[in-house]
């Protein structure tokens, strides 16, 4: 608090035998300030709630015991769907998972264009694949399952416009893995067949 301090008389008269006045003084007390900043402090920390830890969590998938490995991992050929991307934005797809090597399967090329592409291709499938659910060929947990393989000679962006068709035609059981020689083979074969390794219609 300030005071001011008046102990001097503060006449103003001159003359002989009048003393001057001394100047006046001021004097800041900051001891009320600094009891209400402590006292503050104290607040804060009664009444602040501490933060607590934000996780991401993360559902992970139910094993059952009973299930034996091999049969973990198997997928239907009736519902799976293997899309090879290749270079200069091919992207070569089959039905199942091509593990027959005595009935290697019929490898089709498309692009990520809006007509005939590799939408249409998904679009394709999931209506398929409803329609054996329907006819009792399939179970309703049954759903379609695509394996992407990108080999050397595809780009970055194929992968990633893949993805987003995932996510836009709401595939939610997906893989990416390794191209396999066999798959590398049936790409050989095919490009080989397209009039004596002439690259199928652009987009």
């Amino acid at each position: 608090m300030a005071e001011m301090d008046t102990s001097s008389s503060g006449g103003h008269k001159k003359g002989p035998g009048v003393k001057k006045g001394k100047k006046l003084s001021t004097r800041i007390d900051l001891t009320p300030m600094v009891d209400l900043g402590f006292l503050l402090i104290t607040f804060f920390m009664y009444t602040t709630t501490m933060s607590k830890p934000k996780t991401m969590q993360i559902n992970m998938p139910y094993k059952d015991e009973n299930i034996k490995e091999e049969e973990q991992t198997k997928i239907k050929n009736s519902v799976a769907l293997t899309v090879l991307l290749s270079k200069d934005h091919r992207v070569y797809y089959y039905e199942g998972i091509g593990d027959d090597p005595q009935n290697p399967p019929k490898l089709e090329v498309t692009y990520f264009r809006a007509k005939d592409g590799i939408r249409d291709v998904l679009i394709n499938k999931k209506k398929t694949i409803e329609d054996m659910k329907r006819a009792g060929q399939l179970t309703g947990k049954d759903q379609l399952t695509v394996l992407i393989k990108p080999d050397e000679t595809s780009t970055y962006e194929d992968m990633v416009n893949m993805l987003d068709e995932m996510n836009i035609n709401d595939v939610r059981v997906y893989a990416l893995l390794d191209i396999s020689p066999v798959d590398k083979e049936f790409i050989s074969l095919t490009e080989q067949a397209n009039a004596g390794g002439a690259a199928p219609a652009t987009p």
